[in-house]
């Protein structure tokens, strides 16, 4: 039997709190001992009917466990990051954006020993691309539409202008690759970014990004086109209540994450 590991989490929103639960009402091989919050007073009261309280601890804390995950504000990204892997630990991202123009962690934790493992979060199909990548791929792209209020407050409209909340018709609002993406929407398109980091890389994997008052689901389809697979695939996320960005199988995907580093039967890649 796998040895237990502790986990650390960064973030007690709509992403940590839904993982922390999960974790003290118990998950084998898996022991929650620290999480870290920017409101502590909010953070004690929703931890107060846990079995087992985790501590709360600063964000370059959560180190002191095997595994931290990142279910925090993309702005904090690189303090729980290189906390984590300097010390040698498994960086779980859920800001996986906030990565892609950071890669100096992932070469640093090629000298630490550190790992950084990024879930499927709210795509589907990640396993097919990364197998797919192991050959010739000439293209791969996401299309994502969202309910205008999803997007309210990305970098990349307030930057051009862009009102999505007075949209009455769906609109086109981004086009380009997942690293333009990431940049202009962190909050929005961490999806694009587990999808060139499973693929082609960022430059080459393209993004739209519509805002569409008809839709009440996050919606992603990615389309890829290989030597070995043409592969078309959609998928509909219900929004969480607590942030309209993120959708309820984000958290669920990332404790699927976590059971998949002690589990005995591990089924895809």
């Amino acid at each position: 039997m796998a040895r237990e590991l502790t986990v650390g989490i960064a973030g007690l929103g709509a992403i940590g709190l839904h993982l922390a639960r999960a974790l003290d009402a118990g998950v084998p091989g898996l022991r929650l001992i620290a999480v870290s919050a920017r409101d502590q007073q909010k953070a004690a009261a929703n931890l107060a009917g846990f079995r087992s309280p985790p501590r709360l601890v600063g964000l370059a804390d959560l180190a002191e466990a095997d595994v931290v995950v990142e279910a925090a504000p993309a702005a904090v990204f690189e303090t729980v990051a290189a906390a984590a892997i300097e010390a040698g630990r498994i960086f779980i991202p859920s800001s996986v954006g906030a990565l892609l123009p950071r890669m100096h962690l992932v070469a640093r934790a090629e000298q630490t020993g550190a790992r950084i493992i990024v879930p499927t979060g709210a795509l589907l199909g990640l396993d097919a691309v990364r197998a797919a990548a192991e050959g010739d791929v000439s293209a791969i792209t996401i299309e994502t539409r969202k309910p205008p209020r999803g997007l309210v407050g990305a970098p990349y409209l307030e930057q051009h202008g862009i009102d999505v909340a007075s949209m009455t018709e769906k609109t086109l609002v981004f086009k380009g690759n997942a690293f333009d993406a990431a940049q202009g929407f962190p909050a929005n398109v961490n999806v694009a970014a587990a999808l060139a980091l499973a693929g082609i890389g960022p430059e080459r994997t393209m993004v739209e990004i519509w805002a569409d008052p008809s839709v009440t689901r996050n919606t992603h389809t990615i389309r890829v086109e290989a030597a070995a697979a043409r592969l078309t695939m959609t998928i509909e996320n219900v929004p969480t209540e607590e942030n309209p960005r993120t959708g309820k199988i984000t958290p669920l995907s990332i404790l699927a994450c976590l059971r998949g580093l002690t589990a005995t039967l591990k089924v895809g890649s």
